[in-house]
């Protein structure tokens, strides 16, 4: 006989609906990869793109910002450029004018005082090539005829832009760094709007300026100025978006070497991020760093030129 009621079973009850998880936020990957380019310089070329270029610093003033008066001996520089060349530096880059914030302009006469007796000394010394920092055409065209292969205008032909007809004609290689205002005004500069954008347009009129002055396209690198006249905000915006500059079809040199914008206490966290900032221009896509201490930092772009690699693949 069947039971007169079926036990009561009661449903489990239903566990609380879970809130449906959030839309995980799309990443887009950083598909950056560098553009290879032949760098044409005064006695060869350059292959850039396959590995960082290290571009070792040599300052032969009195009064730079991170080593002033430490080279100022012609012969302590010649052994500083050996030196700089046996850490891994492929290019020596010389400056015998400081353009630290706030400091002022020196003349011809005393810049070439300076440079041609270290110029002097390393000629037919090293394998890599010179470059020399000046924006002056008269210290360009003695340096050129004493072997420099490389000049690095530290002001993009603002200051003298008779200086692209000097390079021209010594079919020598030009760097044209991006500066804003001067150094002696640096400190008033609030922070710009739009960095890389304003760059860019600046850098391509410039650009133009050289090629009219007869300088090929082939021999021209842009940097776009890290701390020259830009607030940290604006050299981190820089960095962060370095790879937009490739549009102008040109190799990349980021110089984020000891800049203010990364300075510490201790100069050994300088370096540190140092190397932190050079590992960001590499994975933006800077062919060339100009760095001071150039074994650390080839440490440094060895690693990312490996994960730039890896993008490749």
């Amino acid at each position: 006989m069947k039971p007169p009621f079926a036990p009561i079973t009661r449903p489990e009850p239903s566990p609380p609906a879970r809130p449906a998880p959030a839309a995980a936020e799309k990443c887009e990957p950083d598909n950056t990869v560098r553009k290879l380019f032949f760098w044409k310089l005064k006695q060869r070329e350059i292959r850039l793109g396959e590995r960082t270029v290290i571009m070792g610093v040599l300052n032969v003033t009195p009064d730079s910002f991170s080593d002033g008066g430490k080279y100022s001996d012609p012969d302590r520089a010649y052994a500083r450029a050996i030196e700089l060349e046996e850490q891994g530096a492929d290019i020596i880059d010389i400056g015998a004018e400081s353009t630290r914030p706030g400091s002022a302009r020196i003349s011809a006469a005393e810049e070439i005082r300076r440079l041609i007796p270290v110029l002097k000394r390393l000629k037919d010394k090293l394998t890599i090539p010179i470059s020399v920092d000046t924006y002056k055409a008269e210290v360009a065209e003695r340096a050129l005829d004493l072997g420099a292969e490389i000049i690095n205008d530290p002001s993009c032909l603002t200051f003298e832009p008779q200086l692209a007809k000097t390079v021209a004609q010594h079919n020598a290689g030009l760097v044209l760094n991006h500066m804003r205002g001067t150094p002696e005004t640096w400190a008033k500069l609030g922070p710009i709007a739009d960095p890389i954008g304003t760059i860019a347009r600046d850098l391509e009129a410039t650009i133009s300026r050289a090629r009219r002055a007869g300088v090929e396209k082939t021999r021209i690198v842009i940097d776009p100025g890290l701390g020259f006249g830009k607030r940290k905000e604006d050299n981190n915006v820089i960095l962060a978006r370095l790879g937009q500059l490739s549009g102008l079809e040109l190799p990349i040199m980021v110089g984020p070497s000891r800049k203010s914008f990364l300075a510490h206490p201790d100069p050994e966290e300088t370096k540190f991020a140092s190397a932190g900032a050079v590992t960001a221009a590499v994975l933006g896509g800077a062919h060339v760093v100009r760095v001071h201490d150039v074994r650390e930092m080839r440490a440094a772009t060895d690693v990312a030129d490996e994960i730039l690699r890896c993008r490749q693949e």
